[in-house]
């Protein structure tokens, strides 16, 4: 089992070589750790070159975090990959808890673990919704993003299969792919805290980007035009699909949004419609 490390980051120096630090502290050490620089201006490479030699450095022009994903993965030689954010964490024996876990269930393909969350510097507790899902997850990836990329590990032909991060998303790109995962996957939770993951900074990306919904909703429509979807799946994909549509679309229209409100509901009618008729 040969795992590839891919970790994106851009001007992040002391973040990334704290998450540096804990990839290479693992008790089950990576084959490799691909750092993708997504142009830094702040000495993040030169600080990983003089750090740590060993990690292989992979250099684009700012293309976002599903671009430097997505290098990173096309580059790794593992057929395993680990995923990590540069401003996260793994506690020492996360890798080795997933490793003995997927030697007991040598069919799954897609492993992730609990974490920790820090919110601006202090611990705090996710919800209920929260909670990490095992299985045939689809239905409980529907609402909001269930899974968290820096505890991912998965095999290649899982990206073989369903593709990659879709670039052309800023945010909400890791619950485009999950969704595309997770109908045709089930997954493996190791039901312990063994990611440590960090919010609350200005530099993260959620916030960035108000409403978040209308990137969700552009996940959905992509997955429903896909024709991908059981009919059970893809029912509980258009309930979804019609409650953040009418959520997004009653805010766009108290700002006057019109056009865009209608165009969404459209669309909907229109997935709607596609799908009658495949049932």
């Amino acid at each position: 089992m040969r795992i590839s490390v891919v970790i994106p980051t851009r001007d992040r120096r002391q973040r990334v070589l704290d998450a540096l630090a804990s990839v290479l502290a693992q008790t089950r050490p990576a084959q490799e750790i691909l750092l993708v620089d997504d142009g830094s201006h702040d000495g993040t490479v030169g600080a990983v070159l003089t750090r740590y030699p060993g990690v292989r450095l992979l250099r684009q022009p700012n293309r976002g975090v599903s671009a430097a994903r997505n290098l990173g993965i096309e580059a790794a030689r593992g057929d395993w990959i680990a995923l990590l954010d540069s401003d996260d964490r793994w506690q020492p024996n996360k890798l080795d808890r997933q490793v003995a876990a997927l030697a007991g269930q040598p069919d799954r393909r897609v492993c992730h673990t609990d974490e920790i969350w820090i919110r601006d510097g202090r611990r705090v507790n996710p919800g209920r919704r929260h909670d990490k899902p095992d299985g045939w997850v689809f239905e409980r990836c529907l609402p909001l993003c269930a899974l968290s990329p820096s505890s991912m590990l998965i095999h290649r032909s899982v990206f073989d299969a369903v593709g990659l991060f879709d670039e052309t998303l800023p945010v909400c790109e890791d619950y485009d792919l999950w969704l595309r995962i997770c109908a045709r996957f089930p997954v493996l939770l190791v039901a312990e805290p063994l990611v440590i993951k960090h919010g609350g900074h200005a530099d993260q990306l959620s916030r960035r980007y108000p409403a978040m919904d209308r990137f969700r909703l552009h996940a959905l429509h992509k997955l429903l035009s896909q024709n991908h979807l059981t009919p059970d799946q893809a029912q509980a994909a258009l309930a979804t699909l019609n409650d953040k549509t009418a959520v997004y679309c009653a805010g766009a229209r108290k700002r006057g949004r019109h056009e865009e409100a209608d165009r969404l509901e459209a669309r909907y009618r229109t997935l709607a419609r596609h799908w009658a008729k495949a049932a």
